[in-house]
């Protein structure tokens, strides 16, 4: 018995001190919690990241919360962010890094009307179109511009409203469109009462003017340190491990994100068909960043009309420095 109790004593000793040997890492999201971010989460809850020796804290996000001002005041080590977003704050001094890039396709559209008459982009000219901004808005701006839409609410312009949150625009009239995204807004408006049929959506997929969405941000001088990049390389390796099991198991992954959900504001039914939409995203990317993508996402900024995104291609806003150990 003695014997048993002593091996049950060390069995417990070595498991605390594994347990204390784990590596903290705090991901902070761009949103608050839902499907969007149900990799992360799969990965915390199937046991993935401490796999990988990390003890991962995910801070959601919300309107008030900015990741890359959380990130720069400390508050996190790693952020998820559009790299609209994350270029423009480079841009301005503070130097993100994408180190992965979850999300191949990008799933921001507008949603129309149908009885506005709008069925082109070149429909849009004095129409009232809901952009959201805080960043989100550079995509849109990008898009008028190389349509030769001017936005200062002219005849021959948009009238751009300032979008909140929320699909009340389209539903009260207020807007012809609005923003929305594929997996999240657009059903918000179908749960409103409009059906597909009432609608005309522009994918910026299909418009040749999306951007990358959704990527893994940390700051350079960080990566500087090795110890730190072994943790992103181990962090992005559980995270990716957790995608792959979310795009195969949708379902179970929204639930895995309701279990996760403090505030108990999201439905089943919503995130299930989230997680859905969120899939055909995350599809096809095994975390690299594509420099395809990257170059064409910076060309979009570049030609934001007379008030770009950003004014000069970046250097080293990206690296496979990351994503090359992790995918070993």
């Amino acid at each position: 018995m003695k014997r048993t109790a002593l091996l049950a004593a060390a069995a417990f000793a070595l498991s605390a001190g594994l347990a204390q040997a784990a590596d903290k890492v705090t991901l902070q999201l761009k949103w608050v919690t839902q499907a969007q971010f149900a990799g992360y989460y799969v990965a915390a809850d199937k046991g993935f990241y401490a796999e990988e020796g990390l003890e991962v804290e995910i801070k959601a996000g919300g309107p008030d919360i900015a990741p890359p001002q959380v990130l720069a005041g400390g508050g996190a080590d790693v952020i998820l962010d559009w790299m609209p977003s994350a270029l423009a704050t480079r841009e301005k001094g503070l130097p993100l890094v994408n180190i992965a890039q979850p999300f191949k396709s990008s799933g921001m559209m507008l949603t129309c009307r149908k009885d506005t008459g709008i069925t082109t982009p070149e429909d849009f000219r004095g129409k009232t179109i809901g952009v959201w901004f805080f960043g989100n808005e550079y995509p849109f701006l990008s898009w008028m511009s190389q349509l030769g839409i001017p936005t200062d609410g002219s005849e021959q312009g948009v009238t751009v409203l300032k979008q909140g949150f929320n699909v009340d625009p389209i539903l009260q009239g207020q807007a012809a469109c609005i923003s929305t995204m594929t997996y999240n807004e657009y059903w918000q408006v179908i749960d409103a009462g409009l059906s597909a049929d009432d609608l005309v959506v522009f994918k910026y997929e299909d418009q040749g003017v999306a951007t990358l969405e959704d990527g893994i941000y940390v700051l350079e001088t960080a990566l500087e340190d090795a110890a730190f990049r072994d943790k992103m390389v181990r962090f992005v390796r559980a995270s990716m491990k957790g995608w792959k099991w979310a795009e195969e198991n949708p379902d179970a992954a929204a639930d895995i994100v309701l279990e996760n959900d403090a505030t108990g504001a999201q439905t089943e039914k919503h995130q299930k068909r989230m997680m859905g939409e969120i899939a055909k995203l995350t599809a096809g990317s095994n975390g690299a960043l594509v420099p395809a993508d990257y170059e064409r996402t910076v060309q979009t900024l570049l030609k934001g009309g007379s008030n770009p995104v950003i004014t000069m291609a970046p250097e080293g806003a990206w690296t496979h420095v990351i994503t090359d150990e992790a995918l070993k």
